[in-house]
């Protein structure tokens, strides 16, 4: 998985040459950025059902609804909590390409 690809950069040590290495990073962020795009897209689907759901609950006073709308807020919680970790390793990775090219 991604997220595990930039945790094994951020702990490689420094390398001794670094043109492939730092390919390796620029590869790996585009894959990052792209998996949190992804999770944003999903966290909106989520957001627009659970609107539909909620819409529906008020104007029937309740429905079997509920079970998915539990269950929405559930993946939606977890796509934001994965979608602020992501962007947060992608931070320290792209921090560390930038030194990597100074010091090269």
């Amino acid at each position: 998985m991604v997220t595990e690809d930039i945790r094994e950069l951020l702990l490689a040590p420094e390398p001794a040459e670094t043109t492939s290495f730092l390919e390796r990073l620029d590869a790996t962020l585009t894959a990052g950025y792209a998996h949190a795009l992804q999770l944003e897209a999903e966290r909106s689907r989520l957001e627009r059902r659970i609107g539909e759901i909620a819409a529906k609950l008020e104007a029937e006073h309740i429905g079997p609804e509920v079970s998915e709308l539990a269950s929405l807020g559930r993946r939606l919680t977890s796509a934001s909590e994965s979608i602020a970790s992501l962007r947060t390793l992608l931070g320290a990775l792209r921090d560390r390409r930038t030194s990597i090219r100074k010091a090269a």
